[in-house]
């Protein structure tokens, strides 16, 4: 028996990733105007909204696309660049942390500002405030099933922080 190729679960998967790579490709093109990588925006963005403005390694890698060697060579070319500072954590000899620094936050409010236009335009200025907090908790259902790490190290109300 054929699957059958209108099974709507194709077209909601379809959809979403459609729609993220559109997304992506608009973000993309402002990120380098600002010598920026999507991926160190990611970083930037997790670390500047993280209780003291710092996560283990370990967990700013289970918060975005990168594996943790990933994000070891993300974090020491950003490091080289001054937007991040590696911190050793005192409790735990074998991890450090990854901490925002003042030119990492002043890259942030330079990129933020076209960053949420962008947001706007394509993204929840699509949808009506309903919509959009329907979308935010089904989301947010996803991303914990397949993501259940992502929030680590993000405080103590982590799934409203997230994302």
């Amino acid at each position: 028996m054929r699957t059958d190729l209108n099974d709507p679960r194709f077209t909601a998967a379809g959809l979403f990733a459609e729609a993220f790579t559109g997304l992506q490709q608009r973000f993309n093109a402002q990120f380098d105007e600002h010598r920026l990588s999507a991926v160190e925006f990611e970083v930037l963005m997790r670390l500047a909204r993280s209780p003291g403005r710092r996560l283990r390694m370990t967990d700013l890698a289970g918060q975005t696309t990168l594996s943790t060697s990933g994000v070891t060579r993300v974090v020491d070319r950003m490091d080289r660049n001054g937007l991040v500072r590696r911190e050793a954590c005192p409790s735990d000899r074998r991890s450090s942390y990854a901490v925002i620094t003042e030119a990492g936050l002043t890259r942030l409010d330079e990129v933020l500002p076209g960053h949420l236009e962008l947001v706007q335009q394509w993204f929840v200025g699509q949808l009506t405030p309903a919509q959009l907090a329907d979308m935010l908790e089904s989301l947010r259902l996803i991303r914990d099933a397949v993501n259940p790490c992502a929030t680590a190290g993000s405080g103590t109300d982590e799934s409203e922080n997230a994302a």
